[in-house]
């Protein structure tokens, strides 16, 4: 053991160090709430909430056809399939013009593991992850959605703004195309190139 680390040991220096660092934290707390520029960032949760993105994985919904103001979902089964955890469940009947119609769409949301497969697999857009986290209660009943809950979900913490949602955070867009200098890219047959096969495969020079 060397020298320094003995006069650290007897002088209690990083101990010293932590309540130093403690302790100008502490002053910065108090003189905060009269300073311009907030440098503590520490959230006083539930008063002071942090707003979750239009990406964030949170309570499910159903989202509205905006003709019809009834739900896209038009009952295929693909969220269900690709679930890892089995919590979708979607009951079915043939309507008057021989069309499905969705009777119940639930979601088991204590199964969830909120993995979003199910907004990619949907080919319509029908079901979305909201950005509302805060929910919490004392059985299991609430957190059991039917398809009246998921639609009110979307009018809650969706509705207009929520159209973009897909287009901004789950379908490609053409930013995502973009390559770079010098990337191979294939363009396809030139007519010249093509021109030349066709005299390979006949043996000669096209008439």
């Amino acid at each position: 053991m060397s020298m320094n680390e003995i006069v650290k040991k007897l002088l209690f220096i990083e101990i010293i160090k932590g309540l130093a660092l403690t302790l100008r934290v502490f002053m910065k707390g108090l003189l905060d709430p009269f300073s311009e520029k907030k440098t503590i960032v520490t959230r006083r949760y539930p008063k002071e909430k942090r707003p979750a993105a239009m990406g964030f994985r949170g309570l499910h919904a159903l989202v509205r056809n905006p003709a019809t103001g009834e739900a896209k979902c038009v009952g295929c089964g693909l969220c269900a399939a690709i679930c890892p955890s089995r919590c979708i469940y979607i009951y079915t009947s043939e309507g008057t013009e021989h069309q499905k119609v969705v009777d119940r769409y639930e979601i088991e949301v204590l199964r969830c593991v909120y993995c979003a497969f199910c907004v990619e697999a949907c080919p319509y857009g029908a079901v979305v992850l909201t950005p509302h986290y805060e929910y919490a209660d004392y059985s299991r009943e609430p957190f059991y959605m039917t398809k009246e809950k998921l639609l009110q979900n979307w009018d809650r913490f969706m509705g207009e703004k929520g159209y973009d949602y897909f287009d901004s955070f789950w379908n490609p867009g053409t930013g995502h195309f973009k390559g770079y200098e010098g990337q191979a890219v294939f363009r396809g047959k030139r007519k010249t190139e093509q021109v030349d096969e066709k005299k390979t495969d006949t043996g000669g020079e096209s008439a």
